[in-house]
């Protein structure tokens, strides 16, 4: 006797392959909802994750461990995949509007599109800088940059990176050891089995990193402790700080501060604080003062309660935290049993972020600094080896099945 197929009831729409769609994705794999159509509209189809991005940069990961294949998960999820740019919503009609194709009716609907690095106030920015975000042109420009380093092992090469956070940090360090790696020209000096730098201060010679950071600290929001370990580590590395320099302006090949500072780059990437993407101003939610989705305790907009939103692109309301890929990775379980339970007419259940985490930074070399609250742990291999074992078991549970 052939089994009848439930009829649609309700769409289920989720914007955005961050990381908190990726988990509810895979939820709803293992445990779907009848009647439900589980639609996924995402300008990629793979979306990286962020805490193997600097590894990746350095050498550590191919592109494919630590990318997550959107289309085998939704495949799993059973639901439909629309690669495709959403430019609007028109929240009155519930219906998501893209690029290209039509409009995308929903009952219900869900964001995590992640954030961009804020250029729009600095003239030249946009045009002169790479930023951070998207992910896919900081890679090709960065691969594009080791085959040129790798090809003229003779020439000098400046790099400048603004924003002196967390991202910052992470992408001078893991530039600086691939760049060491790929080239025979720079001075310093690795083991035999290439994972680690020697620890000899490296001389100033022809490559050099620039870091600009507007605040007096390093990482401003990260406690004392790991500040002053990062920079004592990134001042031995020949890293050079420009701290308490406002970037406000930035020319071909140069980047000008507004106390008069001029330093000639050859290239400059952009990793200050984030943004929210301009089209999300027209759409009616509710945002806070950088334009992101104010939500309350259950992830729901604060003015549309068929509106969900987690990762960067969205604020707790009543639990601010900071833009980083830990919070996006721990709303994803919340996010799925919520969204279940609004579609089945459920009370919904609070979720409250952890004030302190764990943060695992690789310093591209092979080690990592561990920082939680007040503590922290100096670059250590077995660090780093603790942070590969978290992240890969992250990734593997998207490859199952």
């Amino acid at each position: 006797m052939q089994q009848s197929i439930q009829p649609i009831t309700k769409d289920l729409v989720l914007i955005g392959g961050g990381h908190s769609h990726a988990i509810a994705l895979l939820m709803f794999g293992m445990k779907p909802l009848g009647g439900i159509r589980l639609t996924l509209i995402t300008d990629r189809v793979d979306t990286p994750y962020s805490g193997m991005l600097p590894g990746h940069i350095a050498g550590f990961y191919s592109y494919e461990e630590c990318h997550i294949d959107l289309l085998r998960l939704t495949n799993f999820a059973k639901a439909q995949l629309y690669i495709d740019r959403v430019i609007g919503l028109d929240l009155e009609n519930k219906k998501v509007i893209c690029a290209n194709r039509p409009e995308v009716a929903f009952d219900l609907l869900s964001i995590d599109i992640g954030s961009t690095p804020a250029t729009i106030f600095v003239p030249g920015a946009a045009k002169y800088t790479i930023g951070a975000k998207p992910v896919s042109n900081l890679l090709q420009h960065w691969f594009q940059l080791l085959e040129k380093v790798a090809e003229y092992q003779q020439e000098a090469l400046s790099i400048g990176i603004v924003g002196g956070g967390a991202g910052g940090v992470e992408l001078a360090l893991s530039m600086q050891a691939h760049l060491y790696q790929v080239s025979k020209m720079y001075p310093l000096k690795f083991s035999s089995k290439r994972e680690v730098m020697d620890n000899n201060t490296p001389k100033q010679g022809a490559l050099d990193i620039h870091l600009f950071q507007r605040d007096t600290q390093l990482m401003p929001n990260h406690h004392w402790s790991v500040q002053r370990t990062v920079k004592q580590l990134m001042i031995k590395r020949g890293i050079q700080l420009h701290l308490g320099e406002s970037v406000c302006k930035v020319e071909p090949g140069k980047v000008i501060c507004k106390s008069g500072l001029t330093v000639e780059c050859d290239r400059i990437f952009w990793v200050t604080q984030a943004s929210a993407p301009e089209w999300l101003k027209t759409t009616g939610l509710t945002t806070d003062d950088q334009g992101f989705i104010l939500v309350n305790d259950t992830l729901q907009s604060l003015s549309h309660e068929y509106v969900f939103a987690t990762g960067d692109i969205a604020t707790m309301v009543n639990h601010p935290r900071p833009k980083a890929g830990v919070f996006a990775v721990r709303q994803g379980k919340p996010l799925f049993e919520n969204l279940q339970r609004f579609l089945l007419d459920k009370p919904l259940k609070p979720y409250t972020p952890q004030q302190q985490y764990l943060s695992l930074i690789g310093t591209g070399d092979g080690r990592a600094i561990a920082t939680r609250g007040c503590l922290t742990l100096p670059p250590h291999q077995l660090l780093w080896q603790w942070k590969d074992w978290i992240d890969r078991r992250f990734m593997e549970q998207f490859r199952r099945g």
